[in-house]
């Protein structure tokens, strides 16, 4: 044991677990700042709450590790608020924040509410550090929390104002890094041979078998042995918006996107299916289109890390808990005595079908991807994107729109490719890609977002222009929201004036403002000049708005169901 004060604890512990940026709202921990900076530990310094834990979660979502953000007890609900994103697509964010002290509480202290309810809304632990030497057991904790099992945000809650009651005094503590919680998965458990059998004879039996592939996938690495077990089985591969990048595109067993931001022939495999893999996935409403797909009476089976997401949405037949990819891999090894499908003249006429079922959507929306009208449809955006991106690129995009575009309307060309989305609050995408650049900053970062979207954190480009983080920001400016645009004009009986004003927004020149602010900007009207304005971003050294003028009646498919 070596007595120094809560300040130095952390800033060491930080530094043992790899952590190389806190992303904060002032003033939190304050008296760690020095130690940190002295640690190599960059600071990030937003101008809002919420954006600070945005892009902790970026960063953790690309490291595959823990990030810390932090705000001081006046800020704390906004920085809860604001891990709602890491919380619904199971990112390790830890969240620092300040309290007064409990003599303070229940006597309406200055700026002061109970933190308790809104961190437990949005976390899968929250605790509060009375002391200095409560700090190591804490977190300690904490970060073990936040990696284990599904993944998620944890808080700690300090006594002071900005925490200063833990971090300015001394205790004996020792700085233990159990480094197995440093990235994820921290275990990878196997799932019983019973089970990997009764999985495999399940699959084997089935004739019109599917895949849904979810953000588990992504998180356990487990791509090459997703494909690898599609492939010897025959199983077409639908993917949910946070596994998208794991199944090629390209594939003859690639379904695409199922759900509510999703194509057409993905929901109508599985409207067609007898038989749903569920792998890494949370069965949620997005990823089931409500829970609409599969079918009633579609048998399940089922593969998650938590047990308790067995069975959770649909009645299984077969349950495995399990790490994503060790479960794969002990499929594959038991596969080769199991062997394949019962029936394989049905199994190749299910995937001949699925395969029909994509061609049939491409080709319906072929036009629309080769438009040359103006504006610009965003489905030629999307065409644009997808044909340019860098091969190492990272695409982080935002949620309504900006989702179902991405999950529909771009494919990834390369394996070395990356995708992150909002899980939840629109604007979340634009300051979550300055994390994403923090924790790759080798790698082209690029966001697609709605003016929208933009809107609501833009004035974090001067914090990406401060810190160097060299993101591209892709707007798809239609000066609306136009996914609010059917419900309006439906309530007023048609586009009327009433209606316009509940969904259009001003026009804006957003590259100017990025201009402005100390970046790159420069505006696309035309299809045939996004390459060029997509090579100046990457070279501009410094953080760059692409925007471009889009037309206000390309709308997003709705979901078939």
């Amino acid at each position: 044991m070596t007595e120094m004060t809560g300040a130095r604890f952390l800033a060491e512990t930080m530094h043992g677990y790899g952590v190389s940026h806190f992303f904060f709202m002032p003033v939190i921990v304050d008296d760690a700042m020095p130690h940190m900076e002295e640690l190599g530990i960059t600071r990030v310094m937003a101008h809002s709450e919420k954006p600070a834990a945005y892009m902790a979660d970026g960063f953790a979502r690309v490291s595959g590790s823990i990030a810390f953000c932090g705000a001081q007890s006046v800020g704390a609900t906004n920085l809860a608020a604001g891990l709602q994103d890491a919380y619904l697509a199971s990112s390790p964010v830890i969240a620092l924040t300040g309290r007064l002290a409990q003599e303070q509480q229940d006597r309406h202290a200055y700026q002061e509410v109970d933190h308790g309810a809104p961190f437990a809304a949005n976390t899968k632990y929250s605790a509060r550090v009375d002391k200095t030497d409560q700090l190591p057991m804490y977190l300690r904790q904490a970060i073990r929390e936040a990696t284990t099992g599904t993944p998620g945000p944890a808080h700690l809650d300090l006594a002071g104002i900005a925490g200063g009651d833990i971090t300015k005094k001394s205790a004996d503590m020792e700085v233990v890094i159990e480094s197995q919680f440093a990235s994820l998965p921290p275990f990878r458990p196997e799932p019983d041979s019973g089970s990997v059998n009764a999985a495999l004879s399940a699959l084997a039996s089935a004739s019109k078998p599917v895949i849904v592939a979810g953000g588990g996938v992504k998180t356990s690495g487990a791509g090459k042995q997703l494909i690898e077990l599609a492939e010897r089985l025959n199983i077409p591969v639908a993917t949910a918006l946070n596994a998208k990048e794991t199944f090629p595109p390209d594939h003859r067993l690639a379904v695409g996107v199922p759900g509510s931001y999703s194509r057409a022939c993905a929901n109508q495999t599985l409207a067609e299916a007898d038989l749903v893999f569920f792998i890494g996935s949370h069965t949620g409403g997005q990823v089931t289109n409500d829970w609409k797909l599969p079918r009633a009476g579609t048998r399940i089976v089922q593969m998650d890390i938590n047990a308790a997401e067995l069975g959770r949405s649909f009645p299984i037949e077969v349950g495995l808990q399990s790490d994503v990819r060790a479960g794969l891999q002990k499929m594959l090894n038991a596969s080769r005595e199991v062997g394949q499908a019962s029936d394989d003249k049905a199994r190749a006429a299910w995937v001949a079908r699925v395969q029909q079922l994509v061609g049939d959507w491409k080709a319906s929306v072929n036009h629309l991807w080769n438009s040359d009208e103006m504006p610009m449809r965003t489905e030629r955006l999307s065409k644009e994107l997808t044909d340019h991106l860098p091969s190492d690129s990272i695409l982080v995009a935002d949620t309504g729109h900006s989702g179902i575009w991405t999950g529909t309307m771009i494919d990834f060309k390369s394996p070395d490719q990356s995708f992150i989305r909002c899980a939840g609050s629109l604007g979340w995408a634009f300051p979550a890609a300055f994390g994403a650049k923090a924790a790759a900053p080798d790698r082209p970062v690029i966001t697609f977002a709605g003016d929208g979207a933009l809107w609501y954190h833009f004035m974090e480009m001067d914090t990406g222009v401060r810190y160097g983080l060299n993101t591209v920001t892709v707007v798809n400016n239609n000066a609306s929201l136009n996914q609010e645009r059917t419900l309006n004009e439906r309530n007023y009986g048609g586009p009327l004036a009433g209606s316009d004003e509940l969904w259009k927004l001003t026009k804006t020149d957003f590259a100017a403002m990025a201009e402005q602010m100390g970046g790159f900007g420069i505006r696309v009207n035309k299809p045939r000049d996004f390459e060029g304005a997509l090579d100046q971003a990457l070279n501009a050294s410094k953080p760059a708005v692409i925007d471009v003028t889009t037309n206000i009646d390309s709308m997003a498919p709705t979901a078939w169901n």
